[in-house]
């Protein structure tokens, strides 16, 4: 994973070491309860269905969609970034 990459090379070991546990979580919270995340920014760029959460300590997000029998886990992004831009850009 190139962010866990980054906080590795910025930060050290630990560091990354903590943001790949944090992220890990963060994805099993999902699949425990997929309809806790946020429908805002989906809406906001008109992406029916996307929603998003946090990786708690750390300024990103897991975007995906909730279907019946499965997750579609789709981007990690920062919050610093363009997000509708990125969003956009990757709409059909």
């Amino acid at each position: 994973m190139a962010t866990t990459r980054f906080y590795r090379t910025a930060g050290g070991e630990e560091l990354g070491r903590r943001f790949f546990d944090a992220a890990l979580a963060a994805v099993k919270r999902i699949e425990r309860m997929p309809g806790s995340g946020s429908l805002r920014l989906g809406e906001l760029c008109h992406v029916a269905g996307l929603r998003d959460w946090p990786v708690e300590g750390f300024p990103v997000r897991w975007y995906y969609f909730e279907h019946l029998d499965h997750l579609d886990v789709v981007r990690l992004l920062g919050d610093a970034q363009d997000l509708p831009a990125i969003l956009l850009s990757d709409s059909p």
